[in-house]
């Protein structure tokens, strides 16, 4: 029995000893068995071309039923405390108060003070992903990574478990450029679109209209601005400028000292509206509509006919809510169109005549209105009239030739169609039908769409040589008068014959 005992507590003895060595070796491997043992969780990038940076601010034992919740915290490797060190109460209790606040804005400036965005932990991009330790973690876009036709994902600040990135807003702001039609002899105005003709020396009214970004609160400062690009045959007017909150019908003007009006800027557009902090207009949000209205005139540089005057514009606005970036939308154009009116001054030989003047008038809402006066002088028997757009007009001869039948006056209307929406059309294209029809008088036009030219002749005819009928005449007096000469000669030498007997 005794052996018995000796040989178990022998036994007993060498497992000990076993144990007791096989301690160190557990200690040894402590690190890899601790890795082994860490729950990594898996953060994914959404599939939109982005290219996100992440960075740890603290890392913590992460639970899924509380999950805006750590325990055990620790300064992450991108944290401004040492790295693995216990966070002090004081900042957790001061990021514990950020959670009440409602803007994002105000909760990122808490949350910069303990972060520190050099050298990220993990780069992830479209639709990728990686695997960390629970912890606190800021998500953002890579500086410089994004297109200027997108914005920058408002900066992500997470306790991460397993997480899908979810951009608070990646939706840019939209902008149209637009014009209104006016057709002088109805008065009929149309609504805003990309096309329209005009007189030269019309004023033509513009509108220029954008949002704002979605993730606008995310912003301290927003720069936001119009570039308008005009071509040589337009005229602005810097005076005629009009600034709203919403439409210019029922929004809310914004006074001038909020925007600048910058008149050749060196980017080479003819003019740009400028707001270099939007923020300072209180009743701008998210939701709002920033309005341009202003006029542009009409000039003597104006091109005649399909390729017409062509007036483009952008947007420029914040797109890096915590960077200084901006980012455009494309270009949007509109177009304004005129015609001219070649008048061949004929005979009824259809040879050319000089002689005549003419004055053209404009039926204008139901009124006239001279146009032009021309004359037709030894040098030139053709007259253009340049510049005009549909409506219906007059043309009276006010002198004619020598010679000639005044003609009566001749009404006609020019007629042009055009789209009134531009969107991927060449600019030639978008003017689709040009005509002239007479009302009153003789006249036929021939057109041409791709000059914008209206021709036609205008024909004098030679004053007429009228037949004489039922007179007599003055020769039957010339000769009744000889013969009465005669016959008293004849009696009179007759008598002193008598007589001399």
């Amino acid at each position: 029995m005794k052996k018995a005992m000796k040989k178990l507590m022998a036994a007993l003895l060498a497992v000990a000893m076993v144990c007791a060595m096989a301690i160190p070796a557990f200690a040894d491997g402590s690190s890899s068995t601790s890795t082994a043992a860490v729950t990594l969780y898996t953060i994914t990038a959404p599939k939109n071309g982005h290219t996100y940076e992440i960075y740890q601010i603290f890392t913590g034992d992460y639970d899924a039923l509380q999950p805006s919740m750590l325990a055990n915290i620790k300064w992450g490797k991108n944290g401004t405390g040492t790295a693995g060190e216990a966070v002090e109460q004081t900042v957790l209790d001061a990021l514990s108060k950020v959670a009440s606040y409602t803007s994002d804005s105000d909760k990122l400036d808490v949350i910069d003070k303990y972060v520190t965005l050099t050298n990220p932990v993990e780069t992830i991009t479209n639709g990728g992903s990686v695997e960390v330790v629970g912890g606190y973690y800021l998500i953002k876009d890579k500086d410089g990574s994004v297109p200027s036709s997108e914005t920058y994902t408002p900066y992500i600040v997470s306790v991460v478990g397993n997480v899908t990135i979810e951009p608070k807003s990646n939706e840019v702001p939209e902008f149209t450029k637009k014009l209104k039609d006016t057709n002088d002899t109805t008065g009929e105005v149309s609504r805003w679109q990309d096309s329209a003709d005009y007189d030269i020396g019309d004023k033509i009214p513009f509108r220029l209209q954008g949002t704002v970004s979605k993730d606008y609160d995310s912003y301290k400062t927003y720069y936001y601005a119009f570039h308008d690009v005009e071509e040589k045959g337009l005229t602005f007017d810097s005076s005629s400028v009009k600034v709203f909150v919403g439409d210019e019908e029922t929004g809310t003007k914004i006074d001038a000292s909020n925007y600048t009006v910058v008149t050749n800027p060196a980017d080479g557009c003819t003019f740009e509206i400028v707001f270099d902090d939007l923020k300072n207009i209180h009743s701008v949000t998210a939701k709002s509509i920033i309005t341009v209205t202003y006029e542009s005139t009409l000039n003597g540089n104006a091109v005649l006919g399909a390729q017409g005057n062509v007036n483009t514009a952008k947007l420029e606005y914040s797109n890096n809510p915590r960077g200084n970036g901006t980012g455009t939308t494309p270009w949007d154009n509109v177009i304004v169109f005129t015609y001219k009116v070649v008048v061949n001054k004929v005979d009824q030989d259809n040879n050319p005549l000089v002689g005549a003047q003419f004055t053209l008038t404009k039926k204008i809402n139901g009124g006239t209105e001279v146009i032009k006066t021309m004359t037709i002088d030894s040098s030139e028997t053709q007259f253009t009239l340049s510049g005009l757009d549909d409506g219906e007009y007059t043309l009276t001869e006010t002198a004619t030739p020598a010679h000639y039948n005044t003609i009566s006056p001749i009404t006609f209307t020019v007629n042009a169609d055009h789209t009134i929406t531009w969107e991927t059309e060449r600019r030639e294209d978008i003017l689709t039908s040009l005509s002239g029809d007479k009302k009153v008088g003789e006249i036929t036009f021939t057109s041409s769409k791709t000059d914008g030219t209206l021709t036609t002749n205008v024909i004098n005819n030679i004053g007429t040589t009228l037949p004489g009928t039922g007179g007599i005449g003055t020769t039957i007096f010339y000769v009744i008068g000889g013969g009465l000469m005669v016959a008293a000669a004849i009696l009179l030498i007759t008598k002193k014959r008598m007589e001399n007997r």
